[in-house]
């Protein structure tokens, strides 16, 4: 008969015990997080705060001219997520303008080599144009805008950076060289007797 008492109490706790923890955690009462693209700091909070959530600005990121300054361009968890009540919902914000990057030293380097590079710091390609040179798709120039640029000028991200390569050729006229070839060489006569 005690047993018996002792399971039930048992039953009977963990049952009360189930239902506390449903309403503690407020089970199946989830919120969808709204899309906060595009929207200011300010905004985000009015926006989260009628929802009961919270916001975390994790940084800034670099300048996207597809959004406008000081807006959010990432959001986790995403727009549409549903999340429970007092969630944190973590952003990235668009800085106010580009930041500068050096211009790397791409001069001697092959057109293959300087554009990856070129990307990998932010920067874009720009107008390509050749002039004569013994290295074909050597960078011989940069230039931003008509300026040209040395290794180290800074430049804003995204700038779009024109190269000089050159062609392959030499830089000297063929027809000299026949006109060489065809000149008959002058032999020297021995002075002296020597």
């Amino acid at each position: 008969m005690q047993m018996l008492i002792a399971i039930s109490i048992v039953l009977v706790l963990g049952y009360l015990f189930f239902h506390w923890l449903t309403y503690v955690t407020d089970h199946n009462e989830e919120i969808m997080v709204p899309n906060l693209n595009n929207l200011s700091e300010l905004e985000v909070e009015e926006k989260l705060d009628d929802l009961n959530l919270e916001y975390v600005l994790l940084d800034s990121v670099d300048f996207d001219k597809r959004f406008k300054k000081h807006c959010v361009v990432e959001q986790d968890p995403i727009a549409g997520a549903k999340v429970k009540e007092g969630r944190k919902i973590y952003i990235k914000i668009n800085s106010s303008g580009f930041k500068t990057v050096q211009i790397p030293n791409l001069i001697e380097k092959t057109y293959r080599q300087a554009v990856p590079t070129l990307k990998s710091i932010g920067l874009e390609e720009g107008k390509i144009t050749y002039k004569p040179y013994l290295g074909k798709d050597m960078v011989l120039e940069m230039y931003l805008n008509g300026k040209k640029l040395n290794p180290g000028d800074k430049v804003f991200k995204s700038s779009k950076i024109d190269l000089v390569l050159g062609d392959g050729n030499v830089g000297f006229d063929d027809t000299e060289l026949v006109d060489s070839l065809s000149t008959p060489a002058i032999e020297e006569t021995p002075v002296d007797g020597q």
